[in-house]
């Protein structure tokens, strides 16, 4: 396919300005950016916590993306899909809500900083959202790249649930790993939630122990490509991605200070 036609979707944990600076924060802002001016399409989402302040921002909720609901736990969970533009990158961003999930003011711990228990839940919730928002935008991405670790359950949907869906019949993963991994480790029932069309058991064995880094292998284990987004993701992590045979792209600490990084992602992103 030719570098002008490629479509490239962007699924991020955090994005700066709606989020405080940080090394994800401002991948997730200039990246898009940087693809869009080198002449690809792109979309770009990531969840509306509760501490976006959606006045200053200006979000507003896109009714014909709404309306959906995605049952997790035999709950119906009602999908709603806000958007804002940043004018300066001439960008919109998607933000997946729901009331249950992200409405709390703090984004993955509570105020005596525990990790939520529900975080599970709401990295399927963000995952099955966004794919069922990208199909009723009937826009096909080449590239799904996956940046934060709340994104971690996306490629495995893709691979087992959507692959089929014209949408997405011809999507490659590319997964970008932080220093992000959760420490704290997810709920116990993480693997029994996680089932969905087309996901066995024997598909997300990893998560009979559910830590933040069996997550990432996980999301590796259904990716075509893995980009090493910070110069401490964690060893374990690392190594399995090496061993699984995957187009690798190593951490660039100078070419992230000069933002020269977007070009090598750029051509990352051509090898698929």
């Amino acid at each position: 396919m030719s570098n002008t036609s490629k479509r490239v979707l962007f699924v991020n944990s955090e994005i700066y300005p709606y989020l405080p600076e940080s090394d994800i924060a401002n991948i997730g802002r200039y990246l898009p950016q940087g693809i869009q001016e080198r002449k690809k399409e792109i979309r770009s989402f990531m969840p509306r916590y509760g501490c976006i302040n959606e006045r200053k921002n200006q979000l507003h909720e896109v009714i014909r993306l709404s309306g959906m609901n995605i049952i997790i736990n035999d709950v119906d969970r009602p999908l709603v899909i806000k958007v804002a533009s940043i004018s300066s990158a001439r960008m919109q961003v998607y933000f997946i809500d729901n009331e249950d999930y992200f409405h709390r003011k703090s984004i993955y711990h509570d105020a005596d900083g525990n990790f939520f228990e529900d975080n599970s839940e709401r990295a399927i919730f963000f995952a099955r959202g966004v794919l069922e928002t990208v199909k009723k935008l009937r826009w096909a991405p080449d590239i799904i790249h996956c940046q934060g670790w709340i994104s971690h359950v996306l490629p495995l949907y893709l691979k087992k649930t959507y692959i089929d869906d014209p949408i997405f019949s011809q999507s490659k993963v590319v997964l970008s790993l932080y220093d992000d991994t959760p420490t704290a480790n997810f709920s116990a029932d993480f693997k029994d939630r996680i089932l969905f069309n087309g996901v066995s058991e024997k598909d997300v064995e990893i998560l009979s122990d559910p830590t933040g880094i069996n997550l990432a292998k996980l999301a590796a284990s259904y990716s075509d490509g893995i980009i090493l987004g910070a110069g401490n993701v964690h060893e374990d992590i690392v190594n399995f991605c090496k061993e699984s045979g995957l187009p690798v792209l190593p951490y660039n600490a100078a070419a992230m200070e000069d933002g020269s990084y977007i070009e090598e992602y750029n051509n990352f992103y051509d090898q698929f």
